[in-house]
């Protein structure tokens, strides 16, 4: 059965049927590049000060250096929440599989330090401002599977609009 046996109606038909697919095509683009290239998200909150501010920040992230392997110690990522999966943490990479990590377990008494070898497959992250952040001091290394994407160009606010490379 073609559009030709509907009568008058077939080319509105198959108009319509050419505007649903090419949209149906768009949406499929725009699936691929959010889960495999490039995808935003919003920060809010003080634990990565000063590199990322308390206010909300937008940000483009990129997503085939996680799933490359490409990242290292010293960029900032965006991780899942080892605690609660609804949740999105931005942290730094401070350590990578078999690093040893030496770390403040108190920020209120700075000489009480532990050290830790990083397990296979886990990364250690910390957030900037040790004083408020939830990291791998609380919960312990996070497995490499949980990190989402990394930053790399700040859209808003407006005023900070540029790169985010190495901060």
């Amino acid at each position: 059965m073609g559009f030709r046996n509907l009568g008058p109606l077939g080319s509105i038909v198959k108009e319509a049927w050419e505007k649903a697919f090419s949209v149906g095509k768009f949406f499929c683009f725009l699936h691929v590049v959010n889960t495999y290239l490039v995808t935003p998200a919003v920060t809010i909150g003080p634990s990565m000060l000063p590199a990322i501010d308390m206010t909300p920040t937008l940000f483009l992230c990129e997503r085939f250096s996680t799933r490359s392997g490409k990242l290292t110690c010293g960029d900032i990522v965006i991780i899942r929440s080892p605690q609660n999966p609804k949740r999105r943490l931005a942290k730094r990479l401070v350590g990578m599989e078999n690093d040893t990590i030496t770390y403040i377990s108190n920020p209120d008494k700075p000489d009480k330090q532990e050290t830790i070898v990083v397990p296979k497959g886990h990364v250690w992250i910390q957030g900037d401002d040790i004083n408020n952040s939830k990291d791998s001091r609380n919960f312990g290394a996070v497995p490499y599977g949980l990190i989402e994407k990394r930053p790399f160009w700040k859209v808003l606010p407006a005023k900070d609009f540029g790169p985010f490379w190495k901060h």
